[in-house]
């Protein structure tokens, strides 16, 4: 395989016409024939660069409303010709083809189409069909042509040029027919995956889940484990669209604890007060709602100060200065919030290990989305968890009632208990966390755990009875039995909120009467492995 191969011939078709210009001067510049389509043609022209229609090279006119204009042999010839083989050298000179050393290509924006909420035809229209065919075959006859995908590539690509005399390395183009195969792949998928959705195709035969690279990290979740972030294109408030205004790059476990925090204080619109979440490792240490930011952080800081050192603060609405001033108070690896006052970013800014993220709005909780988890040999894709309920939703089941307060604590404690690791435990009270057992593999180990923090928290706090007194508790699923209850119960839980439909329900019911609680069942269950 020949190492440095020359380009005297390029192929132009972008749909972006960013940095075209500039591209095609110092492609002319160095003596390289253009070849061009339509709107990339008529731009290129238009700036005084020597430019030649595909269309007088394949002899016949773009047609179908540009559907039809590079599907030729004269085009695919130049592309997939293999320049050491007889027989191809031996085609080309028969049929007048010409070899095409360099394909620049960018697709139609169907993503973009897409996420504009396009209708259906609108989409179809938007797919591309010649721009993948061209970069395949160019991508396959690496040992000769290049192919660049992305405008973020020309610079490399002319400072290759330049740096092997308008030649390529066999290596650069290997490198770029990833690159290309990786687009029309990440095309593929957005198409079908668009297309599944369109059509009600809830299970699709085939699922391609694709991303880009946005950054990549020194490590994993630990230091011998490499990793990298990939977004997938969507617009989606959070962790991947965030600003980051300061502070060190993101980490593996950043990225995944930010995400998290902002999911869960997304659930506390900035329309219905001052919300904070706190989290250390994936699990909420402390959640609250305020007066005020500062009161809500503070709330949120007080159900478990030793584990919000070093955690995730997130916050729903403009982080100011005030708030800002009280977070900087313990070592905090992260703060995301929909935005900043000017104060709060200088107070930060003394902070270098602080990261400070702005997102520009909230998550929507309740929008429709897959989520995908790979498992050795497979992925498991399933709905986003964006259920939801209301009063209306609740069922009494007790003999006792739950009060007005007791009802919009075991709501709020139900929001939260959503986003902690089953079993999940969550004692809320006045609308602040007391108590949260996460991850264990029973349900009244989480009860105890939970109850123990509020007690070691009531100590520091120098209260005489723990945090859980007069509280409500929430249960992302059913007690299986009474002892949970009962757990619960004994830390001073008021009221249970829970899915109920276990087969010992009437015993659950039964032990909440006699302990006098009230309880209420919603029907939906909320697990988070």
């Amino acid at each position: 395989m020949t190492n440095l191969y020359p380009v005297r011939r390029a192929l132009i078709s972008v749909s972006d016409k960013t940095g075209l210009i500039d591209l095609a001067k110092a492609l002319s510049a160095g003596g390289i024939e253009i070849l061009s389509t339509g709107g990339s043609a008529k731009a290129i022209r238009d700036a005084g660069i020597d430019v030649r229609d595909v269309a007088d090279v394949t002899g016949f006119p773009e047609m179908m409303d540009g559907r039809v204009k590079t599907l030729h042999p004269m085009v695919h010839g130049g592309l997939l010709a293999l320049r050491d083989n007889d027989d191809h050298t031996a085609a080309m000179e028969q049929h007048g083809i010409g070899g095409i050393d360099l394909l620049i290509v960018n697709l139609y924006p169907f993503e973009e189409t897409v996420a504009k909420g396009a209708d259906y035809d609108t989409c179809i229209e938007n797919i591309d069909i010649g721009g993948p065919a061209m970069i395949r075959a160019a991508a396959k006859n690496h040992g000769f042509v290049t192919t660049v995908v992305d405008v973020e590539d020309y610079e490399e690509l002319l400072a290759e040029l330049a740096a092997h005399e308008g030649q390529t390395t066999y290596a650069f183009r290997q490198k770029m027919a990833q690159r290309a195969y990786a687009r029309t792949g990440a095309y593929d998928a957005a198409v079908s995956t668009w297309m599944a959705s369109a059509i009600g195709e809830e299970t699709p035969r085939r699922r391609t889940v694709a991303g880009t690279l946005a950054q990549s990290l020194r490590y994993g979740e630990n230091p011998h484990q490499s990793a990298a972030f990939y977004v997938d294109g969507t617009d989606r408030p959070g962790v991947a669209t965030a600003i980051q205004h300061q502070g060190k790059e993101l980490s593996y476990n950043n990225i995944n604890d930010t995400d998290a925090a902002f999911e869960l204080v997304s659930e506390f619109g900035s329309d219905t007060g001052a919300a904070c979440a706190i989290i250390k490792h994936a699990n909420p240490c402390g959640v609250a709602r305020g007066g005020s930011l500062v009161d809500a952080y503070r709330a949120a800081y007080d159900c478990d100060r030793t584990s919000a050192f070093g955690g995730i603060v997130a916050l729903n609405q403009t982080l100011d200065g005030e708030t800002a001033e009280e977070i900087c108070k313990i070592f905090t690896e992260v703060v995301i919030a929909p935005d900043a006052t000017q104060e709060a970013i200088d107070l930060f800014a003394a902070k270098k290990n602080l990261r400070l993220l702005t997102t520009g709005s909230m998550a929507d909780p309740r929008e429709v989305a897959k989520t995908v988890r790979q498992v050795s040999g497979g992925l498991l894709v399933q709905d986003k968890d964006n259920g939801h309920i209301t009063v209306a939703d609740l069922k009494v089941v007790t003999k006792r009632a739950p009060t007005e307060a007791e009802i919009a604590d075991m709501l709020f404690a139900w929001n939260v208990a959503k986003h902690v690791k089953s079993n999940a435990i969550v004692y809320v009270k006045d609308q602040s966390t007391v108590g949260i057992g996460a991850g264990q593999m029973s349900r009244v180990d989480s009860c105890r755990i939970a109850a123990r923090k509020s007690i070691d928290m009531a100590e520091a706090l120098g209260l005489d009875v723990p945090l859980t007194q007069g509280s409500v508790v929430a249960s992302d699923a059913f007690f299986p039995f009474a002892d949970g209850l009962l757990t619960a119960a004994e830390a001073g839980a008021q009221a249970i909120i829970q899915p109920g439909g276990s087969m010992r329900d009437d015993e659950v019911i039964a032990a909440a009467d006699e302990a006098g609680l009230a309880m209420v069942f919603t029907g939906m269950r909320h697990f988070r492995h």
